[in-house]
C-alpha cells in the first residue's frame, strides 16, 4: 500500500504498521486552518475512520463529491472495484484516526463467522460498502489512548497492536440483547437467532435432548444449516457443546454438596452412574468422587 502525498497536503501525523496489511493512520491538525490529508489506498483495503475531535470532510472523484464526518462519528469504506484514495479535509483543531486493513487480513479475523459478514459473502464480495455510525464511549477511550500516549519506544509497537485490535473488537461488538437487531455485517440475523435458540433448547433439555433432526424441525432450520451454523457460532458440534456444558454443570452441582454422584448423573441425563463417571473422567481427568474429595 504505497503512499503518495500531494503538494497541497500536510503529512500524516503518524503511520503505524500493526501487522502486514494492517495500519493505523493518525491525522492531527492542531493549527487554526483546515488542512488536506492525502493517502493512496488501493481496492484491497477496508477503511475505518474515526473522527475523534472537530470535523472532517472526505473528498471523492476529484473533489466532485464530499462526505462530511462529524465529531464522535465513524465511517467505514470499502470498494473492491476501484482504488479509494484517502483525501480528507481536516478542519482546524481536528483529529482523525483511521484503521486501514487488507480484505485478506480482515477475513482472517472473522474466519469462523465469515458467512455472516455481508460484504465477504459470495453474492456481495464485489459490492462497495459504506457505513457511518456513532463512536461509542468505550471506543472513544481507546481512540484517545491512541492519540495521547506516553510510552517507552520498546513497547510502542505492542501497545498500538493491542489498541488496533481492541478498537476493531469494540466496533463489531454486538448487543447482549439477542432481540436487538445487530450490525449490518450479519447477513442472516434470523438464522443466527434460530441457532441460538437451538443452543437454549439443548441446554434446557440436557437430560433428554432432542435428536438433531428434531431440533432442526423445532427451530425451522435445515439440518445442514443447523450443523454448520452451530459450529461457526459456538466453535463445536451441537452434542460436543452439550457434553462440555453438562460436565461443567455437573461439576458445579457436585461442588454445591447438595447432591450425590448418582443424583448429579441423573440431572445431566445419565441413566447409569458408570456412564456419568466415564464422561466426567473424560472431561476432567478424574472421577466425580475424587473431585469431591479434592475440593473438600
Amino acid at each position: 500500500m504505497e503512499t503518495r502525498e500531494k503538494n497541497n497536503a500536510v503529512s500524516i501525523s503518524e503511520e503505524i504498521k500493526v501487522e502486514e496489511g494492517f495500519f493505523i493512520l493518525k491525522f492531527q491538525n492542531d493549527t487554526g486552518d483546515s488542512k488536506l490529508m492525502s493517502r493512496a489506498i488501493d481496492n484491497n483495503y477496508i477503511q475505518f475512520h474515526f473522527n475523534v475531535k472537530g470535523h472532517s470532510k472526505f473528498l471523492f472523484n476529484n473533489n466532485s463529491y464530499e462526505l462530511p464526518l462529524a465529531e464522535e462519528n465513524s465511517l467505514l469504506l470499502y470498494n473492491p472495484q476501484r482504488d479509494l484514495p484517502l483525501n480528507v479535509t481536516l478542519a482546524a483543531e481536528s483529529w482523525l484516526v483511521s484503521l486501514v486493513i487488507s480484505i485478506k487480513k480482515f477475513h482472517s479475523l472473522f474466519s469462523q463467522e465469515a458467512d455472516y459478514i455481508t460484504f465477504l459473502s459470495a453474492e456481495n464480495k464485489d459490492k462497495k460498502y459504506y457505513r457511518d455510525a456513532a463512536i461509542t464511549p468505550s471506543m472513544a477511550v481507546v481512540l484517545n489512548q491512541i492519540m495521547n500516549f506516553n510510552l517507552t519506544p520498546s513497547i510502542k509497537n505492542l501497545y498500538f497492536h493491542a489498541k488496533a485490535f481492541e478498537l476493531l473488537s469494540l466496533y463489531f461488538n454486538k448487543s447482549e440483547n439477542p432481540d436487538v437487531e445487530q450490525c449490518p455485517f450479519l447477513s442472516d440475523e434470523e438464522n443466527i437467532k434460530k441457532i441460538r435458540r437451538a443452543k437454549d433448547i439443548v441446554i434446557a433439555r440436557m437430560a433428554e435432548p432432542p435428536s438433531l433432526q428434531e431440533l432442526s424441525d423445532e427451530i425451522g432450520l435445515s439440518l445442514k444449516k443447523l450443523k454448520e451454523g452451530f459450529k461457526q457460532i459456538y466453535g463445536d458440534s451441537v452434542y460436543s457443546f452439550l457434553f462440555d456444558y453438562k460436565m461443567e454443570y455437573a461439576r458445579k452441582l457436585l461442588e454445591s454438596g447438595e447432591y450425590n454422584v448418582n443424583e448429579v448423573g441423573l440431572k445431566v441425563g445419565y441413566s447409569t452412574a458408570s456412564h456419568f463417571i466415564a464422561g466426567f473422567k473424560k472431561k476432567f481427568g478424574t472421577t466425580p468422587k475424587k473431585y469431591i474429595l479434592s475440593i473438600n
